[in-house]
């Protein structure tokens, strides 16, 4: 294990595919622009992913991988795949977002695949990934054959446009609306797209790293509550 995968927090385990840093989390939050109320303002941690990884995967990994590469290349998605990861057991398929749709499609009506179910989409912020800040990860499962594997989708925060999936998986619905709601990304062809949690009027998306940790005055029994960034100091 190197120095850099020992860092605490990250003890990611020294795979073939290897590590790489791309950047640094500051604070118990990683927030930007705004002052840390948890009192860890001084906590620094290298933000690591976990590289790609090399044939063989192991077990049915190869063999989802191979039906999965041969019908992409039937279908002219050669360039579908920027890279598959193995990491702590579980596979990911990082796909470039023109193909996204067609590779869901794909997966759900494969005899040989078969993932019918679509458990939802999560996003992420990485605002020092350049190029790359924004990431959109489904979740998908096999109940024929039971397996689960991941696609993941990266975007950058000048365009943070991603194909909808909810023609393919109607399940998505709601949840590409709190992606939407909660960090900005744009699910283009979704067939109402509108916050979910926030009032349609809210600024911002309050789940990216550089949305203030501050918030509003909250009422209480007749008393005032000071938002989290004016309660106390620790600088």
């Amino acid at each position: 294990m190197t120095e850099e995968q020992n860092q605490p927090g990250n003890r990611l385990p020294a795979e073939e595919g290897g590590v790489h840093a791309v950047g640094e989390r500051r604070g118990m939050f990683g927030v930007q622009g705004s002052g840390d109320t948890s009192g860890y303002d001084g906590l620094r941690q290298p933000i690591l992913f976990p590289g790609a990884t090399p044939r063989p995967y192991g077990g049915w990994f190869d063999e989802v991988a191979d039906v999965l590469e041969t019908r992409a290349d039937e279908a002219g998605l050669e360039r579908a795949f920027d890279q598959v990861v193995v990491h702590r057991g579980e596979i990911t398929f990082h796909v470039r977002r023109e193909d996204l749709v067609a590779v869901a499609q794909l997966l759900r009506d494969d005899e040989r695949l078969r993932f019918e179910f679509c458990a939802g989409v999560s996003g992420v912020h990485y605002p020092e990934d350049h190029g790359r800040e924004l990431h959109a990860v489904y979740h998908l499962l096999s109940m024929t054959h039971n397996r689960r594997i991941r696609l993941e989708v990266s975007v950058p925060d000048a365009d943070p446009h991603i194909p909808s999936l909810v023609a393919v998986y109607p399940t998505n619905d709601w949840h590409e609306r709190e992606t939407f709601d909660m960090f900005g990304i744009v699910f283009d062809g979704h067939p109402a797209l509108t916050r979910i949690l926030m009032p349609d009027d809210w600024p911002g998306h309050p789940q990216r790293k550089d949305y203030p940790l501050g918030g509003i005055p909250v009422e209480y029994k007749g008393g005032s509550i000071p938002p989290p960034d004016e309660r106390r100091s620790y600088n």
